[in-house]
């Protein structure tokens, strides 16, 4: 039986799965068959599993047994950040190139139990560093939709098997964007949780308050549906915010939503005007539909991408002190320990990965880090602050998700400070440690191909319920 798989979405193969229209197995061969054709010219997949269908049989044993959930026999990509126990976790780095798992992440363990089928691991910019899919030790990730263009990063992989159609859903890791960015560039939903969501157990550490993982999806209710598997208190994880916290208050639902825009916000000089107008029809959009606008003001929300460029890298340069050639990963082999920590290092790891730790090296060392540092991290509580004066008065805030579509392959990349400001919208919701979502908004033309742009909104500290809820109002214009 052919599945043909381009109009289905989460919620509607399960229904089919649960109605005995197909199974799982038949479902997963027609997604894995995608796969297999589009990965040589994508390269989303760093490996696709070859037990994939060996999943699907026993997601349709615990469908006929009335076990299944809406996440049964559903094929997934999973970013390669993601420990899945006793396969390779390389994070897009040859440091950890063989490296296998020995346990399973959080967010793993909770779709295994609910009979997720995993088809493999998603390539990805190296350790998470990236904002275009060119920095991974497997090759560029390309965009499906413009294989001349960037799909975003890091999530690359993730965002391009979905857009592919080699996956139903997948999860991906957004530490400054990058979850939102790949999902504006290549027309799908994609959200970041509020900081203490969901569980960061055996995801790989980039930046330790601002990392979260969170889900690709075609619609707002299949990355909703995901995001509910995955979320909840884990005790594995010491940030994870336990039920009942003051910050976990009751939301209601809202049919109609006050949106925040940030009008100095958006007049920033380095968004793309098509881009611009594509927001601004969106908006009218909403307002013609019953939702209300109101402009508002957060002073400091343009800090954040220095703020974010000085937090970061730091955190960084801590977490990837592990990788030493010594107690797992790549190696070298040299006369003398120190040379084997440099020659692993500096082979092992890629040169945006280096250039983020010395940047972080540099403003954690004595004589900076108070000029550096202490004073990012004054200012993010600023902007943490204004956020929460801001959510007084609006229930989500919108802006553009990316202040331009999808580049060319290599256009960027012999300038690291252009490509840092296409973080600009994205990086403040993850210094609030606020959930944002990125959904479909509109395209602009570009070279004869219609590129996706997003809509990006962020809400209160656990208030994704407001994010879903605006998803759909767009989806529904």
């Amino acid at each position: 039986m052919a599945i043909d798989t381009t109009p289905l979405t989460i919620a509607t193969a399960a229904r089919s799965l649960k109605n005995k229209e197909f199974t799982a197995v038949q479902l997963a061969e027609a997604v894995l068959a995608r796969a297999k054709e589009m990965n040589p010219s994508i390269n989303a997949y760093a490996e696709i599993f070859e037990d994939t269908l060996a999943q699907a049989a026993v997601a349709d044993t615990m469908i006929a047994e009335g076990k299944g959930t809406m996440l049964t026999g559903i094929p997934l990509a999973i970013k390669d950040n993601i420990l899945i126990e006793g396969r390779i976790a390389s994070g897009g780095s040859k440091i950890l190139e063989r490296y296998k798992a020995t346990y399973d992440a959080t967010v793993i363990t909770k779709l295994k139990a609910q009979g997720a089928v995993f088809l493999g691991r998603a390539n990805m910019d190296e350790f998470a560093m990236g904002g275009s899919g060119e920095n991974c030790a497997w090759g560029s990730v390309k965009n499906p939709l413009d294989t001349s263009r960037v799909p975003g990063g890091s999530s690359a992989g993730s965002a391009a098997a979905v857009a592919m159609g080699g996956a139903m859903a997948s999860l991906g890791s957004d530490t400054g964007g990058s979850i939102r960015q790949p999902a504006s560039f290549t027309g799908l939903v994609g959200l970041k949780p509020t900081y203490g969501a969901v569980s960061r157990y055996g995801l790989m550490a980039m930046a330790s308050s601002l990392d979260q993982i969170g889900p690709f999806a075609r619609t707002t209710e299949d990355a909703e549906i995901l995001h509910n598997a995955i979320a909840g208190y884990d005790t594995m994880d010491s940030t994870s915010v336990p039920e009942g916290h003051t910050l976990r208050a009751d939301v209601p639902t809202k049919e109609k939503l006050t949106i925040g825009i940030p009008e100095a916000f958006i007049a920033h000089d380095g968004l793309d005007a098509d881009v611009r107008a594509s927001f601004r029809a969106t908006m009218k959009l909403l307002e013609e539909a019953g939702h209300t606008l109101k402009t508002i003001h957060i002073p400091s929300i343009a800090q954040a991408l220095a703020v974010y460029y000085v937090i970061m890298p730091a955190e960084v340069s801590s977490n990837l002190a592990r990788y030493d050639g010594i107690r797992y990963g790549f190696s070298k082999e040299a006369q003398k320990l120190m040379e084997v920590y440099t020659q692993s290092r500096g082979e092992g790891f890629g040169k945006e990965v280096r250039r983020r730790i010395l940047l972080g090296t540099y403003v954690l060392s004595a004589g900076y880090y108070d000029a550096y540092y202490n004073k990012a991290v004054a200012v993010r509580g600023m902007i943490t602050e204004e956020f929460a004066r801001a959510f007084e008065g609006v229930d989500v805030i919108a802006t553009p998700t990316a202040p331009s579509p999808a580049w060319k392959l290599g256009e960027k990349n012999s300038d690291p400070l252009k490509m840092y400001l296409e973080d600009i919208f994205t990086v403040p919701a993850n210094i609030a440690g606020i959930p944002g979502i990125s959904v479909p908004g509109g395209t602009v033309f570009r070279e004869g191909v219609n590129l996706p742009v997003g809509i990006q909104f962020v809400a209160n500290h656990f208030h994704e319920a407001h994010l879903f809820a605006a998803g759909k109002a767009v989806e529904g214009l």
